[in-house]
Parts: structure tokens; sequence; C-alpha cells
């Protein structure tokens, strides 16, 4: 499956997920369909990541990439599991070639203008912005889309309901990652219905926010 990251983008947010037992990831796929949203980016937080990511990805209803991807061994193992996309908290050049020698889009972290810079000598216009809480939001990702303005930013990190339209307001922001549609607590417990009501909730919100941009 070839995947742009248009395509990781299109529904305006990537849900972050941790997945603590690969036995729920079906569920979750379900429930995040159901919900109007069939991405999911899951997390190398937990040993069941990479079975989690093997069984999303035998659907197809549902964009699975890997997150948290740290080193290139890593990449590796999450793309044979069936990874459609990397995303990592930082920017590490060896994470990002062995990526694009694979042939999946790569969204490294980067929050200052080298590391921003860094990703443009990588060949990279998207980086994910994170934790974008600490390093100033939607105000910060704003300031660096003067000097930047050919790069897209991907915030991620204490992004919820409340501050949503602030990053999506912002043109150079086409999605953002987050996990309050995916709470770990209700995805370990099986709750799968409280799952795709936060998900249809998050998305019926997005709707709410489009034509908002600028």
């Amino acid at each position: 499956m070839s995947v742009t990251l248009d395509d990781i983008t299109r529904y305006r947010i990537v849900p972050v997920v941790v997945l603590n037992d690969a036995a729920n990831a079906s569920g979750l796929g379900d429930a995040l369909v159901a919900g109007g949203l069939p991405v999911a980016e899951v997390t190398f937080r937990t040993a069941a990541a990479a079975d989690s990511i093997k069984t999303l990805a035998k659907r197809d209803d549902i964009l699975v990439g890997a997150g948290t991807v740290r080193s290139v061994a890593q990449v590796e193992q999450a793309v044979d599991a069936g990874a459609s996309f990397i995303v990592s908290p930082g920017l590490s050049a060896d994470i990002v070639k062995r990526s694009q020698e694979l042939g999946v889009p790569v969204l490294p972290g980067a929050v200052t203008p080298s590391e921003i810079m860094l990703a443009h000598e990588l060949g990279l216009s998207t980086v994910k912005f994170f934790p974008a809480n600490v390093y100033g939001g939607a105000a910060a990702i704003k300031g660096l889309s003067a000097p930047f303005g050919d790069t897209q930013f991907i915030p991620t990190g204490g992004v919820n309901v409340n501050n949503l339209g602030e990053f999506l307001g912002l043109s150079c922001i086409p999605a953002v990652g987050g996990s309050w549609m995916v709470p770990a607590k209700a995805v370990d417990a099986g709750e799968f219905d409280k799952v795709t009501s936060l998900t249809r909730e998050a998305m019926e919100l997005v709707a709410q926010l489009s034509g908002g941009t600028k």
C-alpha cells in the first residue's frame, strides 16, 4: 500500500495509540473506523506494538503507522509488521534515511530552527512538533512558519478538544496527533464503545472547525 502524507493527514487528526495487548488491536481498529477516523499511529512504547501493527495492517479499512520510533532497527521492525508510515519523537538522520530507503513516509520530531533546517536537508517538508504543549504550542508554530513558510507541522503532545481549533486554524498545520479519543485505560479495558464515541466527537469537532483556516 503506497501511502502519502496527504493520506496520513486526510482526517486532520492522527490518533496516537498505546496498545499494551495486541489482542485489543482489532477492537480498536473497529472503534476508529466506526468513529470515522480510520488512522492509527501505534507507538513503540510497548512490547505489543509490532504484533498490534501486524493485526491492523491486515485490514483494508484503516491506515496504520508506527510511532515513537527511536532506532533504525525499529523502523525495519515496524515496516516488516506492515506499518505504512513512521513517526519519531526526534530528528535522526539514520531513521529518516532508512525510512526513505524502505519507501515509507517519515515524520521526525523537529521544534527548533536548526532541526527544521536539517529536516529540509534530508528532503522533508513536514515534521512532527513534539511535545507541542512544552515548546510553545500554536503560537510557537505560527512564529516558526514565518521563516519556514515551506514547512508543515503536525503538533503532538497536549493537543485536545480545548485547543484543537488553535492548531487547525493555522494553514501550516495539516493535522494534529492526539490520544484523547483513544485513552489507554479504555483500550486496555476493551471499552471500544467509548473509543468510538470519543472518536466521533473528535471528528464532529473537526467538521465544525473546518473553513476557519487562516
